[in-house]
């Protein structure tokens, strides 16, 4: 508080906008909070104008008019700093020109302040990710890293350090493009293994007779429709005595082909002289028939039926199959010309598969011959093969009417029935009985995922002995040179009672691929996948610091720049003139801020001094 230096009106201002009080002569005090100060009423008399309902000189000198007693007066005003209120509507004697000059003054130095703080920040920022990267290279568990990024600049040491983490760094690189190379190749590799157990399940076994009709049963008419495929020329006499023709040869029903081979063909009954299982007895109930190109064939435990799968308990010669048959060659055909269909052998053709797989016994069966007693040793085999793109394996169930599970057999055989019923609209005895009428397409016969087939090992033995001869031909009612030129024997039987496994598996999976690319990563550049994540980590944290830095936090820096004050001192406000100071203050800026009510916009401290 100043004392008074002249007598003078004192006024307060109440609650209200426009009530004043007068209290008595002297200096304006000031509270010293929030931006008060102590005003003469010489600094004070070009701003009462504005807001009071007389003259300052009634305040400064007494008035006539007004008898107040003589004491010392003081004005206590509080002067508000925020920028919240709204302009009066007095204007007071600046006028909008100079307002508006300063105006633009103040944003010209704000956009240089802004540009000169953007370039600091800028600067500080590489800096600062210069630090940062050092610091991280520092706590990383990178080898090598801390050697390279250091404070104060790239020297001798730490050139050789960044040649050395390259080399490594490009090494470690290398391998693992070969290494996904490698995993990308789908390598893949076939284990063998043999399998002990206390039975097996007997395989199928399909025979056929060399010879597919035999010449008894051979009519005329039914030597007019086979000609073509016999090698007959027409009107050749055949040379032999021929069957009357059966009762259908009058019917006018179109050649059955299926009814003929079902005639004609050898019967098992015939056939067959001696049939042992397991050392039991077997006869023709424990066969089926199946038509194949060589006609009407005979298939040992074909599981059809309802009929349960044999089994064997043991292994070697007497645990299996044997079988004695007469093969009748007085009942084959002449050779009357060279065709596909016509046959120079002598004995039978068999076939070892499993049940789930018809027989393809012209391409997969083996020759037995009269006059031997053959034995054939088997060992089952289980093959698994992959899928693509391993392997080239057909994983899907098979789309047939007739097959029920897919098989190389199966396939071919559907496809050639297909092809046949597409182009001829027949098919031929072996066929399925069915006819396809659609996917005409040629299928591509591809291997199934699992496989059962059986290895044979093949050893004979001459039959009938000299000793035999006389004995068999009696038994049979034969002569001997018959039982040497038509009888043989067929042993079948499992070598071993195991089985063996074929199974194709992955050379290089997913674990493989990851486990090298950890041996390659710990060997040459010492890092596991926690470095890989502290790398990802320290990439987030710069991109986040530089999207916030572009975005968020200039929009904080833009908000706390309006929310700057300034700090003048008495001294400021009593200079004489207190514009020039204000505008030469290290913080001076102008604020569009009423210091009382209803008083024009300016600057606050401008209001206020000037």
């Amino acid at each position: 508080m100043f004392p008074p230096s002249s007598p003078s009106t004192i006024l307060t201002k109440g609650s209200g906008t426009d009530s004043w009080t007068a209290l008595g002569h002297g200096w304006l005090a000031l509270p010293a909070s929030p931006g008060l100060g102590i005003l003469s009423p010489s600094l004070l008399a070009p701003l009462l104008p504005s807001f009071l309902p007389f003259s300052p000189r009634d305040i400064i000198s007494p008035s006539p008019s007004i008898d107040l007693p003589k004491m010392p007066i003081q004005i206590f005003c509080s002067l508000s700093f925020s920028s919240g209120e709204d302009p009066g509507a007095v204007r007071d004697s600046w006028g909008s020109n100079q307002q508006q000059q300063e105006g633009s003054e103040s944003e010209s130095e704000e956009e240089e302040e802004e540009e000169e703080e953007e370039e600091r920040e800028a600067k500080e920022e590489e800096e600062g990710l210069a630090m940062d990267l050092v610091a991280f290279a520092n706590s990383c568990t990178l080898h090598g890293a801390s050697h390279v990024f250091v404070s104060g600049g790239l020297g001798p040491r730490q050139a050789l350090w960044a040649v050395a983490f390259a080399l490594a760094l490009g090494t470690f690189l290398y391998q693992v493009g070969d290494r996904v190379t490698y995993y990308r190749s789908y390598p893949h590799v076939t284990l063998l293994d043999e399998v002990s157990t206390s039975e097996l399940a007997f395989p199928a076994v399909t025979f056929c007779n060399t010879n597919a009709v035999r010449l008894s049963q051979l009519s005329y008419p039914d030597l007019l429709y086979l000609a073509p495929l016999l090698g007959l020329e027409d009107g050749e006499d055949p040379g032999v005595p021929l069957a009357p023709p059966g009762p259908d040869a009058f019917s006018g029903e179109p050649f059955n082909l299926h009814r003929f081979y079902n005639r004609s063909c050898h019967r098992l009954e015939d056939m067959l002289l001696y049939c042992s299982y397991r050392g039991g007895p077997c006869g023709p109930h424990n066969f089926s028939v199946v038509f194949t190109r060589y006609g009407k064939c005979y298939t040992f435990n074909a599981g059809q039926d309802g009929r349960p799968l044999l089994k064997t308990m043991k292994g070697g010669t007497g645990n299996g199959l044997e079988i004695m048959l007469d093969i009748q060659q007085d009942e084959y055909l002449p050779v009357w010309g060279e065709t596909d269909e016509t046959s120079f052998e002598a004995g039978i053709k068999v076939q070892i598969h499993s049940q789930e797989e018809p027989p393809f016994i012209d391409q997969l069966g083996f020759g037995v011959a009269p006059g031997f007693q053959t034995f054939v040793a088997c060992q089952e085999q289980r093959l698994i093969y992959l899928p693509p793109p391993w392997g080239t394996c057909k994983a899907v169930t098979m789309d047939s009417d007739f097959f029920d599970s897919y098989s190389i057999t199966a396939c071919r055989i559907d496809c050639e029935t297909r092809y046949l019923v597409e182009n001829c609209n027949c098919r031929m005895v072996h066929m399925p009985d069915f006819l396809v009428e659609k996917d005409q397409d040629y299928c591509v016969c591809e291997m199934p995922c699992n496989l059962t087939r059986y290895g044979k090992e093949l050893s004979m033995v001459k039959i009938p002995s000299k000793a035999s001869a006389k004995y068999l031909a009696k038994k049979f009612n034969k002569s001997e040179q018959y039982i040497g030129e038509n009888i043989l024997v067929l042993d079948i039987f499992f070598e071993v009672l195991n089985y063996e496994t074929i199974e194709q598996k992955k050379a290089y999976e997913i674990a493989g691929l990851l486990g090298d690319i950890g041996g390659q990563m710990g060997l040459f550049i010492g890092a596991s996948i926690l470095t890989v994540l502290e790398l990802f980590d320290y990439a987030y944290e710069v991109i986040k610091h530089k999207l916030c830095r572009r975005g968020r936090c200039q929009k904080e820096s833009k908000r706390n720049s309006a929310d700057k004050g300034v700090a003048l001192s008495l001294d400021d406000v009593k200079r004489h003139n207190p514009c020039e100071s204000l505008r030469g203050h290290p913080a001076g800026m102008t604020y569009a801020a009423n210091i009382l009510p209803h008083h024009p916009t300016r600057g606050t401290f401008e209001d206020f001094t000037c």
